[in-house]
């Protein structure tokens, strides 16, 4: 009898449980609650930043005439950056040293700005909005918002499932 009781690990308390469970949805609670909401907020944030850089690389690449293939590597790999970017500030300015922020957002945010971009390009070239001339065309701005909201619609389940599985969080 002895030996079972050396050996029996206590179940957590009920409080125990309750406090793991507020803190898990106060990591939610900075973007309006969790679920749809709470995603819905993510997903604004990466648009943003995937715009800013989805732009810049556009515009380049639109100005230089750069080929449609180079303009779309252009642009997703400065939305990357600037995504990337945006969500990582937060955390280097609380302190957080440049490797921990990238392991804490990655996986996050390599995936909703993968679907994000594919999304976008897709719409933006099928627009012909990568192949203007010149970023004085309608077309190009056109294709751009069709592009960002397409980009908003793609990610917004991929960050619902990101929160929902704690492999994103809200900072």
């Amino acid at each position: 009898m002895s030996q079972l009781s050396h050996s029996h690990v206590p179940l957590p308390s009920r409080a125990h449980v309750a406090a793991a469970r507020h803190t898990a949805a106060d990591a939610h609670s900075h973007h309006g609650g969790s679920g749809w909401p709470a995603a819905a907020m993510v997903t604004a944030h990466c648009l943003t930043g995937c715009l800013i850089g989805e732009w810049t690389g556009l515009a380049i690449g639109v100005a230089l005439s750069l080929p449609v293939r180079d303009t779309v590597v252009l642009a997703t790999a400065l939305a990357y950056a600037s995504g990337f970017g945006l969500t990582m500030w937060p955390l280097l300015r609380r302190g957080m040293g440049l490797w921990a922020a990238l392991r804490t957002v990655f996986i996050g945010e390599a995936v909703s700005i993968g679907v994000m971009e594919i999304m976008m390009n897709t719409v933006d070239y099928a627009l012909g909005g990568m192949g203007v001339r010149s970023l004085f065309v309608a077309r190009y701005w056109q294709a751009l918002s069709v592009a960002a909201v397409a980009g908003f619609l793609a990610a917004w389940p991929v960050n619902f499932w990101l929160l929902s599985r704690n492999m994103k969080k809200c900072h």
